[in-house]
């Protein structure tokens, strides 16, 4: 089965990578390791043997820090004109990584960030896994218009609508399934003016030791912990730069 459209990489752009990585490791047990590339500062996660994410330092040193999220594609090219074609943006054109892959960086028409690779021979990797702590567990979309977003990915990516749940004043929240797993939901935007964004939950063992080490290391709750369906709880908070991030699991 071709991996089109599954969570494959997420890659934080963080200006202290070194103190990133600390952060994260005691928050989610990834070990760090610097990639073996001349003259390119970047950072691996990784935990139990897989790795889970990068991190590097924006290219623009104004550019606000973010987690992107990168989607497996059988053909990046393809993918990235079809989504360009589609009202999208590519802000990087497809490129090869060494031993890794070809990618691209681009925007869906709301402006949301993502990424695309085409892996080597060999599959996507395991950085999504929804069984495993430490790894990609859901992946959110803040969107101006949540079912336009649906139908985009949809064309591009092959996603299903499965369940929308109502949420007042909010709106609906859209969840969408990929190969027959619900692995994200889309929502608008919490509150006006808000860039929409890609937002990745990543698994935890228990999400009230997860909010102390949070604290203790210098983060932020933002957000819960809240009971989502089906027993889970989530929260979301800033990390000692500043940057939005999520973690999912048992209370």
């Amino acid at each position: 089965m071709s991996d089109h459209g599954t969570p494959c990489w997420y890659e934080l752009a963080t200006r202290k990578p070194a103190e990133a990585g600390a952060f994260y490791g005691k928050l989610l047990g990834w070990q760090m390791s610097k990639a073996p590339m001349e003259g390119f500062d970047y950072h691996l996660a990784s935990i139990g043997g897989t790795m889970v994410a990068g991190m590097m330092a924006p290219d623009d040193p104004n550019s606000p820090t973010c987690w992107m999220i990168y989607f497996a594609v059988d053909n990046a090219d393809k993918t990235a004109a079809a989504v360009e074609a589609d009202g999208g943006k590519i802000i990087v054109p497809p490129a090869d990584i060494p031993n890794t892959g070809r990618f691209s960086i681009l925007t869906d028409p709301q402006g949301a960030y993502f990424g695309i690779l085409q892996p080597l021979p060999g599959g996507a990797g395991g950085a999504f896994d929804q069984k495993k702590i430490g790894h990609g567990n859901w992946n959110e979309l803040l969107t101006p218009d949540p079912k336009a977003a649906l139908a985009f990915y949809g064309r591009h990516f092959g996603w299903k609508p499965s369940t929308e749940m109502p949420m007042g004043e909010m709106g609906s929240y859209h969840i969408f399934a990929d190969k027959g797993a619900d692995i994200g939901g889309m929502m608008g935007l919490p509150a006006p003016g808000l860039p929409p964004a890609w937002l990745p939950y990543f698994g935890v063992d228990g999400i009230d030791k997860a909010i102390a080490t949070t604290k203790a290391q210098g983060g932020k709750v933002m957000h819960g912990p809240v009971e989502v369906p089906g027993g889970a709880w989530i929260f979301q908070a800033t990390d000692p730069e500043g940057t939005i991030f999520a973690l999912v699991g048992p209370k």
